[in-house]
This record gives structure tokens, sequence and C-alpha cells, in this order.
């Protein structure tokens, strides 16, 4: 058996390698840095994109000379051959995602939009229903202001805001609650509401859309990347593809 590792009075021997892998969990993210390798393989970057690759790692390392960046690869374990590989995989990464999912990118926000928008609502949540409906009709005669009533009567922590919530995305709160507040007008109040243990009253105050800007583009490309590796990591451990070439063994 060849050793490959030796760390104190322990040696570990190849054929170890991937049941420690998945005794430690560290198999997954061993498997994702290689997906990304085998997707990125075929990316070019240009001399331009590289340049600037380096000076945006440069920066971010804080590193000033030639003796600053020997001092990081040598703390690290590196050597010089493989700094193009550290300084140019993000780029590669993005150029990937770029080509494989950013002419989907309208498409797949129109699938995702009604979760991507944003409201601001205010909330009661009581576990009795006669004093909901009494709070209800209260709002609506403009007995109270929505505010005080949820300050002094809501037993969740918006109460500690008057009731207010937001801006969060319609992703966020519970479904029906979602639903809820996607069939609302900014400033109607809605009947008291069984969910669950609570009996809520809902006051949409603002619906804020989502728009497909750089900041959601980004996040979008994320999004479908992460499921696609997920997807090509989930395969690669069900398939049971997973086995120490020993042929070479001495």
């Amino acid at each position: 058996m060849t050793a490959v590792l030796q760390i104190g009075d322990r040696t570990i021997n190849l054929d170890e390698i991937i049941p420690l892998l998945k005794q430690y969990g560290m198999l997954p993210q061993l498997l994702k840095e290689i997906v990304i390798d085998n997707a990125t393989a075929s990316i070019e970057l240009s001399e331009e994109e590289v340049q600037k690759a380096y000076k945006q790692f440069y920066q971010q390392q804080q590193l000033g000379d030639e003796e600053q960046l020997q001092a990081w690869l040598k703390s690290r374990g590196w050597e010089r051959e493989q700094l193009e590989y550290l300084v140019t995989r993000t780029l590669k990464l993005e150029k990937f995602k770029q080509e494989t999912w950013g002419t989907k990118l309208e498409s797949y926000f129109l699938q995702r939009k009604e979760k991507l928008d944003k409201v601001i609502y205010s909330l009661i949540r009581i576990k009795d229903i006669a004093i909901a409906q009494e709070l209800y009709f209260r709002v609506q005669e403009n007995e109270q202001p929505f505010a005080e009533l949820a300050r002094e009567y809501s037993q969740g922590p918006e109460a500690q805001t008057g009731g207010l919530i937001g801006p969060v995305e319609l992703g966020v709160p519970h479904p029906i609650l979602a639903k809820m507040l996607l069939k609302s007008q900014p400033g109607q109040v809605l009947p008291p509401t069984r969910l669950g243990d609570w009996i809520l009253i809902v006051r949409l105050d603002n619906f804020i859309p989502a728009q497909l800007d750089a900041a959601t583009q980004q996040r979008l490309l994320n999004e479908q990347f992460e499921a696609w590796l997920q997807g090509e990591i989930a395969s690669a451990i069900k398939d049971g593809k997973l086995s120490v070439d020993n042929s070479t063994q001495s």
C-alpha cells in the first residue's frame, strides 16, 4: 500500500482517502471543487481580464511587492506556478455562469419574481379570536392606530416595532400569509385569519416590485449555478463512481 500522507505517528494510505473524506464530511466539498474545475476548464480569458484579476487579487490580499507575494505563497504552501490558477479561477467561474445561464436570466426572473417582490406590512398576532375581531373593528373604525394596538396586543416580536415588518421578500413569510399580502392593496386591513395556532390581522403597507438589476442578475446566476452544482455532486455520490485506482501502487 502506498502511503500518501504522514500526520504525526499516523500514516494515511491511498485507499483510506475517500473513506476519510466521507467520515469528516469533506467529500462534497472536494467534489464541488472538481466539478467547478471541470466546468471551467475550457473557459478562456483575455490578457486584459487576467491582468485585471491579478490587480484585484493583489489589492484584496494587500500585496505590494514580490517579497510580500512570496511570503503569502509560503504561508499557504503554494508554488508560484499555482498562482494563476488561484487568481483566475473565480473569474472563469463567473464567465461559465454567464455563458451557461446568462441568456435565460429574464425568463428565470419572471418565474421567481413573485417571491422576489418585497412588501412592508403590519401584523398583529394573537390566539383569541374574539379579541382579534374586536381589534379588527377598532382599526376599521379608526378608533386606535394599528401600531398602538400591535404594541399592546400582538404576541410576537413585531410588537416591539408596532407590528411593522419589512421590507421582506414574499418568499420569506409563510406561504399563506404571502398569498394574503399578494392579493392585498396598500392600506388594506385584512379580517382576522387563522394560521396555525395564531389569529392574524394583517395590513399591507407597501409593495416593492423586484427589478432585474445587476445585483438580482448575479443572485439569479448564483441560484442556477448552485442548483446545477448540487445536482452534479448528488449524481456523483449516488452513482457510486468514487474509487481509488490502486493499479499504480507498489
